[in-house]
């Protein structure tokens, strides 16, 4: 029963990112089980700058801190995500991102999100248009 409980809230969390608000029980529950579930440590580094992106991290619980170049640029919380650029490119991570709680997330991969999605041109234009929100907003904030 906390199985079918957790996988509800999963599903639930999932809905409310603007990723994935499309979509359907259906693909909310692909996405949720083509994912790698992730336990993090309290100090503990997700991803380091430099090193190669392989894909998108969503928050399901805990907190997390995007630094870059030693600087905090953002706190990161349940229903948030980071590393959305590594969907499109195969290029270095731009930040560091650090638990500052335990923190439980969900790796989708970029050959798993794009042998998902694919074919479903409302999920590929929600992550471009929060790419490039991110992007301008760059002075103030960071994507991972």
């Amino acid at each position: 029963m906390a199985e079918r409980e957790e996988m509800a809230r999963t599903l639930q969390l999932l809905g409310t990112i603007p990723l994935f608000a499309s979509l359907d029980e259906k693909q909310l529950k692909t996405v949720a089980r083509t994912a790698q579930e992730k336990s993090i440590a309290p100090g503990g580094t997700v991803v380091r700058q430099g090193e190669k992106g392989i894909g998108l991290y969503i928050i399901l619980d805990g907190e997390v801190v995007v630094e870059r170049a030693g600087k905090k640029v953002a706190t990161l919380r349940p229903g948030q995500f980071f590393g959305e650029m590594a969907l499109i490119d195969e290029q270095p991570r731009t930040a560091d991102v650090r638990a500052t709680t335990a923190v439980r997330c969900l790796l989708l991969s970029r050959w798993e999100f794009w042998s998902v999605f694919a074919d479903q041109p409302e999920v590929i234009r929600a992550l471009l248009t929060e790419t490039v929100r991110r992007l301008r907003g760059a002075g103030t904030g960071l994507t991972e």
